[in-house]
């Protein structure tokens, strides 16, 4: 099961992208624009805009990567622009990797692992 199923109980949609373009917020202004832009940490995985986005598009880069398919007790949320790892992982040198991984995310400003033991 990968991480998109795992976390969010869903399938990688077609044309899913880690680092899609951001398309114009749903909001209309009063003049009925459209309003401003997606904010980074706001972009879901075709870049509509999704509460979760930075945590789903992180957790499509670890599906993408196959170093990362056996681990299933490591989980992706975010606060902002942090993406915030929580659970455990099997070594330190893995985990370094992941944190690689979801820093090169676009809108990821920092990865917080303050919530996950190695070992």
């Amino acid at each position: 099961m990968g991480w998109l199923q795992r976390l969010f109980g869903m399938e990688k949609p077609q044309d899913a992208q880690v680092n899609p373009e951001p398309s114009s917020a749903p909001e209309e202004t009063s003049t009925g624009e459209t309003g401003e832009s997606v904010a980074p940490e706001r972009v879901g995985l075709n870049g509509e805009y999704d509460q979760s986005g930075l945590a789903k598009r992180v957790a499509l880069a670890f599906d993408q990567s196959s170093e990362f398919d056996d681990i299933d007790t490591l989980y992706v949320a975010q606060t902002g622009g942090t993406v915030v790892l929580k659970g455990e992982v099997p070594s330190q040198d893995i985990l370094d990797k992941m944190v690689e991984v979801a820093r090169d995310v676009s809108g990821a400003t920092d990865v917080n692992t303050d919530q996950v033991r190695v070992g």
